[in-house]
């Protein structure tokens, strides 16, 4: 089950591209969704957009899906590329038709709304053989940076809860305080 929710009045360090990329590299997040420029992906618990902002330019369209509204105003006055679609939505009950989706991915926020429901959304969503790409804090961290460690999975456990949901685990790297999974839709 997910844990709490970034709190949104500390968006501001969610911008912080030295911070963020010490985890997650832009260069690495693109690899690891391989999107085309006529896709569609969705950025799952987008927050200010840091992560959707380095996808939009390589696809056609991106869902920045976020529970929290105030997200999204932050998001709206740090400027939204056209492309980009904000929805405000639990990861667990998704405004997205079947298959709509050939790309997702998620950045340190599947701790947030990792669940049964969620799993079963993600995997409706998605195109057949569709990527679904999770960087997150990994349980096997030592806390210091990221939400404490009792509320994180760490890579086995994730994978393990994908699997069950009929996605193919195709890349799995576990770092110190992270860890990235690339899986593909039935």
């Amino acid at each position: 089950m997910g844990y709490h929710t970034f709190e949104a009045d500390r968006a501001d360090k969610l911008e912080d591209a030295q911070q963020r990329y010490r985890f997650l590299s832009a260069e690495e997040l693109r690899w690891a969704l391989s999107a085309d420029s006529g896709e569609t992906v969705a950025d799952l618990g987008s927050g200010t957009g840091f992560y959707t902002d380095e996808v939009a330019p390589d696809v056609d369209r991106v869902y920045a899906v976020d529970v929290q509204e105030a997200m999204h105003d932050y998001y709206r006055e740090k400027g939204v590329p056209d492309n980009v679609d904000l929805v405000t939505s639990a990861v667990d009950d998704l405004p997205l038709d079947t298959g709509s989706l050939d790309a997702a991915f998620s950045t340190m926020t599947y701790h947030e709304f990792a669940s049964e429901g969620a799993l079963t959304e993600v995997a409706r969503v998605l195109k057949p053989r569709g990527t679904f790409a999770i960087a997150d804090w990994a349980a096997t961290g030592s806390g210091r940076d990221g939400p404490p460690v009792d509320e994180r999975f760490s890579a086995a456990e994730a994978t393990e809860a994908l699997r069950q949901h009929g996605f193919t685990v195709e890349f799995e790297a576990v770092r110190p305080e992270t860890f990235l999974v690339v899986v593909s839709a039935e």
